[in-house]
């Protein structure tokens, strides 16, 4: 069996649910205490995807940054080496949708062909899913990129964000 490790950031603005986005997927677990990241907390995931012609074994190191408007030094510093991101958004904050292009332009130019999915979290506290949905595409649709609609209190979407992104990097 291969076995390769990818560097893996979370990106978006402060509270979108990186963290949670997390947690889910790492641990299934959900916590409504919300504790913003200072800095980066890095955690590791470890997928197997059997179906391919050589079975892979992909170890994802995730480093959950901390949201904001500047990209400091140090942001950039973290981004260094990143296989791919996934860009996150609040859909019940739509304003948090466009500031995900500023950090897709950074990210890939200090990781040209990086791999990108867009993820729109929060599903679960908007009554209608599609409320917003031609924005997120938009957004997503300038980088060639899929869109996820996620929730990480009940889980939806977000295995198959992190797998889809996964998958990307094996190919």
């Amino acid at each position: 069996m291969k076995s390769i490790q990818r560097k893996i950031c979370l990106l978006g603005d402060y509270a979108v649910g990186k963290t949670s986005l997390i947690r889910r997927f790492v641990h299934n677990k959900f916590d409504t205490d919300y504790l913003a990241t200072i800095g980066v907390h890095v955690s590791r995931k470890e997928l197997e995807f059997d179906e391919l012609d050589e079975p892979t074994n992909i170890v994802l190191v995730l480093w959950d940054l901390a949201g904001g408007e500047t990209f400091s030094q140090m942001e950039q510093a973290y981004y260094r080496g990143g296989a791919g991101a996934l860009l996150v958004a609040d859909v019940t904050r739509p304003e948090t949708f466009d500031i995900l292009n500023s950090y897709a332009n950074t990210f890939t130019q200090i990781n040209p062909g990086a791999s990108l999915k867009f993820v729109f979290n929060k599903c679960d506290l908007v009554a209608d899913s599609n409320i917003h949905r031609k924005q997120a595409e938009s957004v997503a649709a300038r980088w060639q990129a899929p869109v996820f609609f996620t929730s990480a209190y009940n889980g939806q979407s977000v295995e198959s964000a992190f797998k889809a992104l996964a998958y990307s990097l094996i190919m």
